[in-house]
């Protein structure tokens, strides 16, 4: 008889390096030796934590940073059983592994990448609670209840009422105020965890915040990177969806996701009892107050914030009509009409665009300089690699894509964006000579980092180029470079003394802090205590040290108690949106949650 030898499973040098470190860790960890954990990493390294290890979102840099952070942590969290989720890759000296791991209290997932045997970066993220797993996949509900039981209630009227008692009989223990993307995001999150929840919004159906504004609003990134939890966008669903259709898909999502989603409903005051521990909202819902006492309020009114509507002189003397970009509805009045629309970036190039083809005579007025990236650019070169057809077929899915992202630390991603963006300025010199050729003043960002950083650091400054660039250099849409003096009854007056006649003006003038809308709903003193909201303390413009590490404020516990913000774009309210559910699913469940390194306050707007 003989026997067959089975040829020994060749073990590589990446997983032998990523088991060798991962084993050293826990070790360290598992004896409490703070000093030796921290001696894993190198010298220069980041450990960004999203909730897991410090209940918060955190990057905290070199050994002495890990060390700080794993003596005040560790013996709460226990980490244990960290192992490799796949096989690891090497390249250029750097070994990257996906690992999972556990805490006395939950499941967790990160990315790890080795230099020389040490840590460069670590993403370590919370995935689930033990014991308070979501319902999917093998857990997922029966439905259909088989059997005989008097007085069974279906599915719809269980339905009928829960959406009659929750804000009457019972209490939500999360208010959500604002119902748009990150507030549906995050609702969905909370409904599969089991937490009550309302979201508040003003519009008459789920969606409207987007079908509301200029009709020729599209989304700027692409599909790939714009999914919602749990129902991915259809194979068929356009690149660059149309606001319209986004506000639909919005809406479906809000019924099928079984959100509990008051509509025409405004948060008129707040205030936090002490005495209960519990925040009292007076909500006007159709016209009657209600009073809920939530125990969370979570702020998801946008990431942009109020409007930012100038102040400047003579604005009340203008006979014409002026707007901010917010409110304005497109461009179907303004045929023949002569249009100023003061700023340079999205919503400015967007809505000159749609004036200028709806027949109106426009001219954008360009105070600062602006960053520019041609839509196609960006997505081959600034998304390709993590969000695009060509990431799924390499095995980079939407929620790789996202780990990946997350596991950049702010303080280097410059670093990994300036060659990118030194790539689309090669490849699109002739577009950018043509637009300085117009007078279209450009900038790549402060170290042409370009337009993620901008974004991350500022949320303001750029334009995703999706046609109307071509419109300025062909000198269809009119421009005009300088600051603007006053506003008259006929026009604007800029600086250099041009007055440029104006039946419209739009100010598209950004927006400020979402700390704003605290204030008007609770207090000013709230909002001074929470901070400015948003921004990574780079200090480049609109965005002032010190340095933060993360974004401020958002998604994780701020220095008011019990006050939340969320929000972002699509790809942020995805993401983000897991990690601020598993913090209020842990204190609704009265699980610890001690926080390490909670957002300090430097900047009160």
């Amino acid at each position: 008889m003989s026997e067959t030898l089975e040829k020994p499973v060749q073990t590589s040098d990446a997983r032998r390096k990523a088991e060798a470190w991962l084993a050293e860790f826990e070790g360290a960890l598992t004896s409490g030796d703070v000093v030796a954990a921290a001696d894993l990493f190198a010298e220069v390294s980041f450990w960004r934590d999203l909730v897991a290890f410090t209940w918060n979102i955190r990057t905290v840099e070199g050994r002495a940073g890990v060390a700080d952070m794993l003596s005040h942590v560790l013996d709460g969290v226990q980490p244990q059983n960290f192992r490799l989720a796949e096989e690891p890759t090497e390249e250029g000296g750097v070994v990257t592994a996906w690992i999972e791991f556990e805490t006395k209290v939950a499941r967790g997932d990160g990315l790890l990448r080795l230099k020389d045997g040490k840590a460069w970066t670590l993403l370590t993220a919370m995935t689930e609670l033990k014991g308070f797993e979501e319902p999917m996949s093998e857990r997922r509900p029966m439905g259909a209840e088989h059997g005989s039981q008097a007085g069974r209630k279906s599915w719809k009227e269980k339905r009928e009422e829960e959406e009659r008692t929750l804000g009457y009989e019972t209490q939500p223990y999360v208010l959500i105020v604002g119902g748009g993307q990150g507030g549906i995001a995050l609702a969905a999150r909370l409904r599969q965890l089991d937490v009550p929840t309302i979201v508040i919004e003003k519009n008459d159906r789920p969606g409207d915040s987007w079908r509301k504004r200029y009709k020729s609003l599209c989304l700027h990134d692409p599909v790939w990177y714009d999914h919602l939890p749990y129902i991915d966008f259809p194979k068929n669903w356009p690149v660059f969806a149309p606001k319209d259709k986004v506000g639909d898909w919005l809406e479906m999502y809000t019924k099928v996701m079984e959100l509990n989603y008051w509509t025409r409903s405004t948060a008129k005051s707040a205030r936090f009892d002490d005495e209960k521990g519990e925040w009292e909202v007076v909500v006007d819902r159709d016209g009657e107050d209600v009073v809920l006492r939530p125990k969370q309020l979570v702020m998801a009114t946008g990431m942009s914030g109020k409007a930012n509507i100038p102040k400047f002189k003579g604005m009340e003397r203008f006979k014409g009509e002026q707007q901010h970009s917010s409110q304005h509805p497109g461009p179907d009045a303004y045929k023949g009409k002569q249009v100023v629309v003061i700023g340079s970036n999205n919503s400015a190039h967007d809505i000159c665009a749609a004036l200028y083809e709806g027949g109106a005579d426009v001219t954008m007025v360009q105070r600062s300089t602006t960053h520019i990236v041609k839509s196609d650019s960006l997505m081959e070169y600034g998304l390709g690699d993590l969000y695009s057809e060509r990431a799924l077929k390499a095995g980079v899915t939407t929620k790789k894509a996202d780990m990946i992202f997350a596991s950049l630390p702010y303080r280097i991603l410059h670093e990994f964006q300036i060659p990118v963006y030194d790539k689309i300025r090669e490849v699109d010199k002739d577009f950018y000579a043509d637009l300085e050729k117009a007078g279209f003043r450009l900038d790549y960002g402060t170290d042409g980092s370009g337009l993620f950083m901008k974004y991350l650091r500022r949320g303001s400054g750029y334009y995703i180029d999706v046609g109307a660039s071509q419109l300025i250099i062909d000198g269809k849409i009119k421009l005009k470079a300088g600051q603007v003096e006053e506003i008259t009854e006929t026009g604007v007056k800029l600086d250099d003394g041009t007055e440029l006649p104006a039946d419209l003006i739009v100010y598209a003038t950004g927006y400020g802090s979402m700390n704003g809308w605290a204030a008007d709903l609770i207090s000013q003193e709230v909002a001074d205590t929470v901070g400015k909201v948003w921004g990574l303390g780079s200090d480049t413009p609109k965005d002032p040290g010190p340095w933060e590490g993360e974004q401020r404020n958002m998604w994780k516990p701020t220095q008011v108690e019990n006050l939340w913000f969320h929000g972002g774009n699509l790809h942020q309210s995805r993401h983000y949106s897991q990690y601020l559910s598993l913090q209020l699913k842990a204190r609704k469940e009265g699980l610890p949650t001690p926080v390490y390194g909670l957002q300090e306050v430097h900047h009160k707007g």
